[in-house]
């Protein structure tokens, strides 16, 4: 897993610093030569959403996502697994089924010639790369599920 992790950041990264790029280029082309890039905001939403769908599988497989312990303290340890078995099971459910209708969108998209206005960038291969890695994520979250499951039985941490 760790070398598609790393497969994965480096898409991210390399997009990244393709915006910055793109971004700075743009800046001084706009206010010192009065040209701006033609297309930058169409190149910049695209490579934002290669950039966010491109890290979730990582931050899920990771459990690098943001959490709030509210009710940590009032709640057993029991519970908590409960609710946190409920929560990946929605999750997962949410990301399977969420992926699919993208990808079936996506397919109509590519039927219908649906393009970018000003580039003609085919929007169906993005949307198609944001259900595959929507799936990715899910796949991470079941794994990364699976991987608290079987070290807190072997820890022995139920309180």
């Amino acid at each position: 897993m760790k070398w598609l992790a790393f497969f994965f950041e480096l898409i991210a990264a390399a997009t990244l610093f393709a915006l910055m790029i793109l971004t700075c280029v743009d800046v001084v082309g706009r206010y010192f030569f009065n040209h701006p890039v033609i297309g930058a905001t169409e190149l910049t939403e695209v490579g934002l959403a290669i950039v966010i769908f491109s890290v979730m599988p990582v931050v899920t497989w990771q459990g690098s996502h943001i959490v709030v312990d509210l009710i940590d303290a009032f709640i057993k340890k029991t519970y908590l697994r409960v609710l946190a078995f409920v929560s990946s099971m929605v999750i997962l459910s949410s990301l399977y089924f969420i992926s699919f209708r993208i990808w079936d969108v996506g397919s109509r998209m590519l039927r219908r010639n649906i393009t970018t206005e000003f580039l003609s960038i085919e929007t169906g291969l993005i949307v198609k790369y944001i259900a595959v890695l929507s799936f990715l994520t899910g796949i991470s979250a079941l794994l990364y599920f699976l991987f608290l499951v079987f070290t807190s039985k072997n820890s022995g941490e139920d309180k």
